[in-house]
């Protein structure tokens, strides 16, 4: 039997704003936001010029006020990257795993003032200590310079088991270093932490967007570059086999990064990977750009930031990182524009 439709009229789903939110597939709260803060030593926040509204907070009461101004726009879920000055740092990155370090140290305080109220997560990385830059232990010979893997991943170890001490509730292994994720998972277990989570980077590309924030968080590399760990911009089934081999090895949440310029990965991930929650990082470079041409008048950032961030859930991440999320939540209080 042949059917018989009336003549279809797309249009009327969009004839208004309340029928155009009637029918909208995809939804975007401040509950999807993760918001990075760049923690440091001393007093007075400090501006980063290379992300225009954004700052380094020092452990102390402004930090503690940032995230309550974030609490009252209800995001709540929060990554903490520590900025170190040079004088400090060494070719190993000893200061990632200081009990006393800067992290550890926000980690306490913002735990102890806001309790439960707060969702923190802890980038694991040597870059931001190391002296050379670079994600990883460097060692050389007759060949130039390598990233020594497993002695990386043994301090990653450490650094992880200090947050969880200081009361992380998820741990971020960025530095895409093989098998960080499990001896991470290892050695929370060991420690008694077997409740705080993993969220990996697992598809980390070696991506010239990260510009901005290596000027904010003082950890671009001296010499050579990230390409023999980070992955290449051109592949994408790659992804997938990172992605498997962290969940083997125990993370609880998988992340893509860039978000925008990788969205065909962020589907990819999702529909290889339905069951586990899947974050997506919308990188410094994302939100620089926006500020940049929005400050020459080329676009509407209020507009632009927004239809990213919905771009980005609508390709399939359940978790968004996003430098915009205080703006952001203060829009979607307005409603959606669109």
């Amino acid at each position: 039997m042949q059917l018989s439709f009336p003549t279809s009229r797309p249009r009327r789903l969009r004839a208004n704003k309340l029928v155009r939110d009637a029918v909208a597939e995809t939804s975007l709260s401040p509950d999807d936001f993760i918001m990075p803060i760049f923690v440091k030593d001393g007093a007075g926040k400090e501006p980063i010029d290379s992300m225009p509204g954004y700052f380094r907070w020092p452990v102390d009461g402004s930090l503690v006020e940032h995230v309550e101004e974030a609490l009252s726009l209800g995001v709540n879920k929060f990554i903490l990257f520590g900025v170190l000055p040079d004088d400090v740092k060494d070719p190993e990155g000893k200061a990632s795993y200081d009990p006393q370090g800067v992290v550890p140290r926000a980690i306490r305080l913002l735990k102890e003032t806001f309790g439960d109220r707060v969702l923190l997560f802890a980038d694991v990385c040597l870059c931001e200590y190391t002296d050379h830059g670079h994600c990883g232990v460097v060692v050389r010979d007759g060949r130039g310079w390598r990233i020594d893997n497993d002695r990386t991943i043994s301090i990653y170890a450490k650094e992880a088991v200090v947050y969880a001490d200081a009361g992380a509730d998820f741990v971020a292994p960025s530095g895409m270093m093989d098998g960080q994720v499990r001896a991470i998972r290892q050695a929370l277990d060991a420690a008694g932490y077997q409740d705080v989570g993993i969220m990996a980077y697992s598809a980390k590309y070696a991506s010239a967007f990260y510009g901005p924030f290596r000027v904010a968080a003082s950890s671009a590399p001296k010499f050579g570059d990230r390409r023999t760990y980070q992955m290449d911009p051109r592949n994408s089934r790659e992804a997938v086999k990172e992605v498997m081999l962290d969940i083997e090895e125990g993370a609880d949440i998988v992340m893509v990064k860039p978000a925008l310029a990788y969205l065909d990965v962020v589907r990819l991930v999702k529909d290889w990977f339905p069951w586990v929650p899947l974050a997506a990082y919308s990188v410094s470079g994302e939100y620089s750009m926006i500020k940049a041409a929005a400050k020459m008048g080329y676009l509407d950032e209020r507009l632009v930031a927004l239809e990213a961030l919905f771009a980005i859930k609508r390709a399939g991440a359940d978790l968004i990182l996003t430098y915009y999320a205080l703006d952001a939540a203060r829009w979607l209080r307005e409603g959606t524009p669109f």
